[in-house]
């Protein structure tokens, strides 16, 4: 498996890609080109482009969560297929793969917060794989689906407002999903935010792949203003999991970073970032 870092917070040096507050990875594996998430907008789909990867390929789009840092950048996909269709160029549409409720309606002080474009938009490209139950993708990379919520210390906050069956409710991000991909040395677990907390979706990855080696983790923590408590206990869990490196990214401030630095091996995450398995 190669995962190439398309959208992160932050750039390397000397390498000059754009960043966004927003989270977006290819993933070569088996022949295949998956994007996970889309970022915010379409710097994604410029970096993929300096970086010569083609859009055309990504045949899978697996999507953490249904907010916009991770869901607008499917606009300017939208309009390139949109372009594309223009020139009379057909294009086999490509799988949209996330959790039933990441398309639900999301806001927060009349700011929105979910895909700011309608599924039936959407499904004019992309055939839908709405799931919350687990699956694999490839022999060896799976989809975790709805994420159990064990720990006590995790994701005790709701964050804004989603629209559902029953009216309006606050939202606990149940929609947040990962991805974990088996090596023979332990699993790469790959996340968006983190939502469900991620001690949590590391116990799940775990389970579903019935492995409980921990190799790596990238991506999104969602450890923002963590108050000391849930820091240190993040840091006691990911601390026995004896994992080789944490590429930290995203959703996770400073405080955080250097907090999970003093007792664990933290990796510098940026745009152009690429690791082979």
């Amino acid at each position: 498996m190669k995962l190439t870092v398309l959208m992160d917070n932050n750039t390397f040096v000397d390498q000059y890609y754009l960043a966004e507050p927003g989270l977006s990875y290819e993933i070569q594996e088996e022949g295949q080109h998956i994007l996970f998430d889309a970022g915010y907008s379409d710097a994604t789909l410029k970096n993929a482009e300096k970086m010569d990867l083609d859009w055309k390929k990504w045949k899978t789009i697996v999507i953490s969560h249904g907010h916009a840092d991770h869901t607008w950048g499917l606009i300017p996909l939208l309009q390139r297929y949109n372009e594309e269709a223009m020139k009379k160029k057909a294009l086999p549409k490509p799988t949209l793969m996330a959790h039933p409720e990441a398309f639900a309606s999301k806001w927060q002080d009349n700011m929105e917060l979910g895909l700011n474009v309608t599924k039936d938009s959407l499904a004019r490209v992309f055939r839908f794989e709405l799931s919350a139950t687990p699956c694999a993708i490839t022999p060896r990379l799976f989809y975790l689906g709805q994420i159990p919520r064990t720990n006590d210390f995790e994701n005790a906050q709701p964050f804004g407002t989603v629209a559902g069956n029953d009216g309006t409710v606050k939202d606990k991000v149940l929609d947040d999903t990962a991805l974990a991909y088996k090596t023979d040395e332990g699993l790469v677990v790959i996340t968006g935010c983190a939502h469900a907390g991620i001690c949590n979706t590391i116990q799940h990855a775990k389970k579903v792949c019935r492995e409980e080696r921990i190799l790596d983790v990238i991506g999104g923590f969602h450890l923002q203003q963590a108050s000391q408590g849930v820091l240190s206990k993040t840091i006691d869990y990911l601390e026995t999991q004896k994992i080789r490196h944490l590429y930290v990214a995203h959703c996770t401030d400073l405080a955080a970073k250097v907090a999970l630095s003093t007792r664990l091996n933290v990796k510098e995450v940026g745009v152009g970032l690429a690791l082979v398995y």
